[in-house]
């Protein structure tokens, strides 16, 4: 019994490891090509009390973005444009990102990073700002439209959004969700809050789904990915 535990111990010990080499390593490549806009845009996150996602998390939003070849993406939860930098460094050069925030603040915030990495102003636009609640701005967004769409707002409403994101995704388009592991509280065994078991059941959804082929990326807290197959 001592053995079997210690092993588990050593086994817990080397996932911790692995886990933060993941997460370093994402930081490294991220800090090499770092722009003084995403440091600001962190720093503005910090500021106001704002999660925004890991450099790892970062860095796999840029290869995913790259690899789907995204010209159009959806981003819901604009946040101080964080992730929004990510995804625009990796999309292509004539690629627009919309991105949905309820609070104009945040993405004033953002407005402003993203002018100072060049992708707003200077007769240039690929940003599409849109305030206001997600659910009430995405039915407005165009069937198929989207290459890649990336969630990171209201948890509690992560169902809505997987519906209104196949919607909007063209065939072989991609969904990410960050955040899935809501700091160890999803895969805990203790009474959830209700975005846990709302995330609980987002995971059995898309694991269950037939139009979807998904992965769960132990990056940052957790990235839900999924491509949508064609019919």
């Amino acid at each position: 019994m001592r053995g079997g535990r210690g092993q588990e111990r050593a086994i817990t010990g080397n996932r911790q490891t692995s886990w933060a080499l993941a997460d370093a390593y994402g930081a490294e490549l991220v800090e090499s090509a770092e722009s003084e806009a995403l440091r600001w845009a962190r720093a503005r996150a910090q500021d106001v009390g704002l999660r925004s996602v890991s450099p790892a998390t970062g860095a796999t939003l840029r290869l995913l973005a790259a690899t789907a070849g995204a010209k159009a993406v959806a981003e819901i939860g604009t946040g101080t444009g964080v992730s929004g930098l990510h995804l625009l460094h990796g999309m292509r050069p004539d690629g627009v990102l919309t991105t949905v925030d309820i609070e104009p603040e945040r993405q004033q915030f953002a407005r402003e990073a993203f002018r100072a990495a060049g992708f707003v102003g200077n007769g240039g636009n690929r940003v599409r700002f849109i305030p206001g609640r997600a659910l009430d701005v995405l039915p407005r967004l165009a069937d198929g439209g989207y290459d890649l769409v990336f969630c990171d707002g209201d948890r509690a409403e992560c169902l809505d959004y997987l519906a209104e994101s196949l919607r909007l995704l063209r065939e072989g388009g991609l969904i990410c969700f960050a955040g899935v592991f809501t700091e160890g509280r999803t895969g805990d065994s203790a009474v959830p809050p209700a975005e846990v078991l709302r995330l609980r059941e987002l995971l059995r959804t898309v694991h269950e789904s037939t139009v979807l082929v998904p992965s769960l990326l132990p990056v940052g807290d957790g990235l839900l990915c999924a491509v949508k197959r064609g019919e």
